[in-house]
C-alpha cells in the first residue's frame, strides 16, 4: 500500500469514528440540554472546561513527541511507550489532584455543583490519558481504526448510562442525576481504555518503565510542545471560565453548546496530521523533496475539511442548534436574546483556522522547532485574556466567541510565517479558491432550499440539507478539478 493511501486510510478510519462519536456527543448534547436547566447545563460544560486546563498540562505534548520518536525507530516502542505510560500516568494523577484541590478553594463555586463535578471528572480525564498514551502506538503503526472502534464503543456506554439515568434511574432527581451523567463519562471512558489495552497488547508489550534518562530526553524534545498546548489550551478555553466569573452560568450554557459542538470537529484536523507527522518526518530527515508534496496536498485536505463547515454551519446554524439542544438555546432577537445559534456562527470561523494553524504547528515540529511555538501560543494567551476581560462585560459570549477567532487568526498567521523560515514549502493557492468556490455553490444551494424543506419537516430540514450539500460540494471539488488526476493515482496506488 502506497503511502498516501495508507494515511488516507489511517485519516478516514479516524473521520468515520469521529463521526459517530460527534453523533453520539450531539446526543449527549441534546439529553443534557433537556434534562438540565440551562444555569445546570452551564455548570456541566464549565466542569469539563475547568478540568481541561489541567488535564492538558498531563499531555504534555507527549503523544505527539512519542508518534514520532517510535516512528523514527520502531523497534524502541515497547521502551519508549513504557516509559512515556509512566510519565503520563504520574503527571495527570497530580494534575487532577491539583484540579480537585483548585475548584474547592475557588468561592465562585462554593456553592454550586463544580466541585463535587470535578471531582468525579476527573476520573474521566485520568482513564482518557492514560488510554490517549497506549494509543499512540495505533497511531505510528498507522493502525488507528481500532482507536476509533474503542472510542465509539466508550461512547456508547456512557450514551446508554445517560439514557438509563435521564428517562430511568433519575428521572425526577436532577441533582443526583447531575452526578450520574458525569459518572457515565468515567464509566465508558473505563470501557474505551480496556478494549484499547486489549488491542495494543496485541501489538507490543506494555508495561511500565523508569528510563530516567529517556524521561530526560523525551521530557526536552516535549515541553517546549507541551507548554504551547497547555498555552493554546488556556486560550481556547479561559473564555467559559472568564464567562463564569464575569456573567453567569446560564451564559456559559448558552456558549458551551456551540463550543461543544466544535469541539467534535476540532479533532480531525490532529487526527490527520498524527497520520502525516510519521510520514513528514521521516522525508524531512531524509532530505527528500517528498516533503514539499506531503505538505502541499496535507493543506488541500485540511482546507477541503475546514471550508465547508464552516459555510454549511454558518447557513444553518438555527437548525443545528434546534437540533441539538432545546428552543431555550435558540435567539431571539426580537427580545434582545442571543442563543447559541449566534456563537456557533461566530466560533465556526475560529474552526477553520484552527485547521489550517495545526499543520503549520506540526511543521515545526518535525522539524523540531516546536519550542518555536512556545512564543506564539504565550503571546497570544496574553492577548485572549485581556480582550475577553475588554469585551465579556459589555458583549458576554460574542465578546469571547470573536476573540477566539482573531487568537486563532493570529496563531495562524505567525506558524505559516514561523514555518516558512525553517522548512522551504508552499501551497496551492489556486486550489484553495476552487475549495472556496466550491463550498459556497454549496452554501447558496443550501440556503436556497432551506425555506422550502422547512415546511416540510421545519427545522429537521438539515437531515436532508447536510446529505445533499455534501453531495453538490463534492461534485464540485470534481467539477473544479480540485481532486486532480495526480491526487487520484496517490490514493489508488497499492
Amino acid at each position: 500500500m502506497s503511502i498516501a493511501r495508507k494515511i488516507l486510510s489511517n485519516t478516514i478510519a479516524q473521520v468515520i469514528g469521529k463521526i459517530v462519536v460527534a453523533f453520539i456527543g450531539l446526543a449527549v448534547v441534546k439529553i443534557a440540554t433537556n434534562y438540565l436547566s440551562l444555569e445546570g447545563y452551564g455548570e456541566y460544560v464549565l466542569i469539563y472546561e475547568f478540568l481541561a486546563f489541567f488535564g492538558i498540562a498531563a499531555d504534555l505534548g507527549l503523544f505527539t513527541i512519542a508518534v514520532k520518536e517510535m516512528s523514527e525507530d520502531e523497534k524502541r516502542i515497547p521502551m519508549i511507550i513504557g516509559n512515556i505510560l509512566s510519565l503520563r500516568t504520574i503527571l495527570v494523577t497530580i494534575t487532577m489532584g491539583l484540579a480537585v484541590l483548585t475548584v474547592f478553594l475557588v468561592p465562585k463555586y462554593a456553592d454550586t455543583r463544580v466541585p463535587i463535578g470535578v471531582a468525579i471528572a476527573a476520573f474521566t480525564v485520568f482513564v482518557t490519558i492514560l488510554n490517549g498514551t497506549i494509543s499512540s502506538v495505533l497511531q505510528t503503526k498507522l493502525k488507528m481504526e481500532i482507536a476509533s472502534l474503542t472510542t465509539v464503543l466508550g461512547r456508547i456506554v456512557s450514551l446508554g448510562l445517560m439514557i438509563y439515568v435521564v428517562f430511568f434511574g433519575f428521572k425526577t432527581d436532577t441533582n443526583m442525576g447531575f452526578y450520574m451523567l458525569i459518572a457515565a463519562g468515567v464509566v465508558g471512558n473505563l470501557a474505551m481504555l480496556l478494549s484499547t489495552n486489549y488491542f495494543v497488547k496485541k501489538i507490543t508489550p506494555l508495561e511500565y518503565r523508569f528510563d530516567l534518562d529517556l524521561w530526560k530526553e523525551v521530557l526536552i524534545k516535549s515541553l517546549p510542545y507541551g507548554l504551547a498546548l497547555i498555552l493554546n489550551t488556556i486560550y481556547f478555553r479561559v473564555d467559559s471560565i472568564l464567562i463564569s466569573v464575569i456573567k453567569d452560568q446560564e451564559e456559559v450554557g448558552i456558549y458551551g453548546v456551540a463550543m461543544k459542538m466544535l469541539e467534535h470537529f476540532a479533532i480531525l484536523p490532529l487526527y490527520f496530521m498524527n497520520s502525516v507527522l510519521p510520514v513528514l518526518t521521516k522525508a524531512v530527515k531524509e532530505k527528500s523533496e517528498r516533503y514539499k508534496k506531503i505538505i502541499r496536498y496535507a493543506f488541500d485536505f485540511l482546507a477541503a475539511m475546514a471550508v465547508p463547515m464552516v459555510v454549511g454551519g454558518f447557513v444553518l446554524a438555527f437548525p443545528i442548534i434546534f437540533v441539538v439542544s432545546s428552543p431555550e438555546y435558540l435567539s431571539r432577537l426580537s427580545e434582545g436574546f442571543y442563543g447559541s445559534d449566534i456563537a456557533f456562527q461566530i466560533l465556526i470561523f475560529a474552526l477553520l483556522f484552527q485547521f489550517l494553524n495545526v499543520l503549520f504547528a506540526f511543521i515545526l515540529i518535525s522539524v523540531n522547532k516546536q519550542s518555536r511555538l512556545l512564543l506564539i501560543n504565550g503571546s497570544v494567551v496574553i492577548f485572549n485574556i485581556v480582550t475577553n476581560i475588554i469585551f465579556i462585560p459589555e458583549y458576554g459570549f460574542r465578546g469571547a466567541a470573536l476573540t477566539s477567532v482573531i487568537s486563532e487568526f493570529l496563531i495562524l498567521v505567525a506558524t505559516w510565517t514561523v514555518a516558512k523560515r525553517y522548512l522551504k514549502f508552499s501551497v496551492n493557492l489556486k486550489n484553495l479558491a476552487k475549495i472556496i468556490f466550491s463550498a459556497l455553490v454549496m452554501g447558496a444551494a443550501v440556503h436556497y432550499l432551506q425555506p422550502y424543506t422547512y415546511e416540510l419537516i421545519e427545522n429537521w430540514s438539515i437531515l436532508l440539507l447536510i446529505p445533499l450539500g455534501g453531495a453538490i460540494y463534492v461534485a464540485m471539488l470534481f467539477l473544479t478539478k480540485t481532486v486532480d488526476k495526480e491526487m487520484l493515482a496517490l490514493i489508488r496506488r497499492k
